[in-house]
């Protein structure tokens, strides 16, 4: 019945759920705070074990990361040199929040986590969900004081991104497995295992450059991502809001908790390559001139038979 009833009105049974997240999420607080203390505790002791090795790291990391500093001054320097010329205007600077996950909401269905965050903390749908390694996935929905986030290993996650070495286009689609696959590329697209995937920017869901994952497989035609981010071990998320009219923050009417063909379709139609959108554009403009035609001729007809 409920199955019946999401497919029947999803928007209905989306606010409901959000209610009842929003009225759970204390309690949802109060179960996951001890678990992740004990996890925390846990890491600390493995951490503590190889302090002295990781002190060796940080120092020689730290050399080289100082010489960054330094070029990157410079860089800067030329940088605002060359705006000042080109009177270049700048992006809008992001805001981000961040916040504790208090529910993992992932099944054989659907792959989303449940943050501690909603309107009142500035949360809106379409904001991209990171972690310090990349991105994670978008807020789908917003409550007052919790929101759900889509991952992007979820069956209706359609992300559009761009192969950093190849600077080639394509479309990240999950699949609800732990590795989502590369879609929409062009047949002599020449990718190898290892390859960066970030961001495209295309739709202006997310801006150009967020990093995303590494091409681990490529079989049969089939190309697997390993998201940067490891999604299994997620304990807080940073809500970043870049400010951009994105496709992603309108409502489709698409309710992630149930797969939809035909309502899938809809997203890939909307991440497809310009080229196709063009074509299709061409070939509705030709049906409404023969149609317009055709509606001219018969008006022409009409007085004739009458007479």
């Amino acid at each position: 019945m409920t199955l019946l009833i999401g497919k029947a009105d999803t928007v209905a049974v989306s606010r409901a759920r959000m209610v009842l997240i929003d009225a759970l999420a204390p309690l949802l607080e109060a179960v996951s705070t001890p678990i992740q203390t004990v996890r925390r505790a846990a890491v600390d002791a493995t951490d503590y074990l190889h302090l002295a090795d990781e002190n060796r790291a940080l120092k020689a990391q730290n050399q080289t990361l100082m010489e960054w500093q330094r070029v990157a001054r410079e860089l800067q320097s030329q940088n605002e040199s060359l705006r000042g010329l080109l009177k270049f205007t700048p992006d809008p600077s992001a805001s981000f929040i961040s916040a504790p996950i208090i529910a993992d909401t992932s099944s054989g269905f659907v792959r989303s986590v449940v943050i501690l965050a909603g309107a009142r903390d500035g949360v809106s749908k379409g904001q991209a969900a990171m972690t310090g390694a990349g991105l994670v996935g978008r807020v789908l929905e917003v409550g007052n004081r919790a929101s759900r986030v889509l991952l992007l290993t979820d069956i209706n996650a359609r992300i559009p991104v761009i192969i950093e070495r190849t600077r080639d286009q394509a479309v990240l689609s999950g699949d609800n497995s732990a590795l989502p696959e590369l879609r929409y590329l062009p047949r002599d697209v020449d990718i190898k295992i290892g390859d960066r995937i970030v961001t495209s920017g295309a739709g202006g869901a997310f801006p150009p450059g967020l990093p995303v994952g590494e091409v681990s497989e490529v079989d049969a035609g089939h190309i697997r991502v390993q998201p940067l981010a490891d999604l299994t071990r997620l304990e807080y998320l940073r809500l970043v809001n870049y400010s951009l009219p994105g496709i992603l923050k309108s409502d489709l009417n698409i309710d992630a908790s149930g797969y939809d063909p035909n309502q899938q379709g809809i997203l890939d139609s909307l991440l497809t390559k310009s080229g196709d959108a063009d074509g299709s554009d061409a070939k509705a403009a030709a049906k409404k001139k023969a149609a317009s035609a055709s509606g001219n001729k018969a008006s022409r007809a009409g007085p004739a038979g009458s007479e």
